[in-house]
């Protein structure tokens, strides 16, 4: 864990103040909760739909994708940077209304790889998504 987050309230500082990216906040995903043992954010489904209204299958690659790369960073630590390599979704439910909730549980956390499960859910609790990505961790060029 990177210096800054030595514990789960300083990990949800670190979080956010780092950010998820232009793109998450254009989507309109917000945190929940970021610790060590897993990160939560929700995302509403207005705004981020298909022309025939269900929640667009990208829109759960992206929360996914902000969730496990933000974590992966977040165990990588200082001077040292996670970068997505591989994703993939399995869209089993569709969301027409309200929000979604994504929870990221790592399933890897090596030295150079690190490899995360995200479970996204309707507000009801029924899962809609399973999102798995793989990020590589590098350390970042001396400055």
């Amino acid at each position: 864990m990177p210096e800054t987050a030595s514990s789960p309230a300083d990990a949800l500082d670190w979080a956010a103040g780092r950010g998820m990216g232009a793109l998450a906040e254009k989507m309109g995903i917000e945190f929940i909760e970021f610790t060590p043992e897993r990160a939560v954010a929700r995302m509403p489904v207005a705004g981020n739909t298909q022309p025939v209204g269900l929640l667009h299958g990208g829109a759960y690659v992206v929360l996914g994708e902000s969730l496990g790369s933000m974590h992966a960073n977040l165990h990588a630590g200082e001077g040292r940077l996670a970068v997505g390599i591989d994703i993939n979704a399995t869209h089993t439910r569709s969301a027409t209304e309200g929000w979604v909730t994504g929870v990221c549980t790592p399933i890897h956390l090596g030295r150079s790889m690190t490899v995360h499960e995200i479970v996204v859910t309707d507000d009801q609790g029924r899962r809609c998504s399973t999102v798995r990505i793989t990020n590589m961790v590098r350390d970042l060029p001396a400055s």
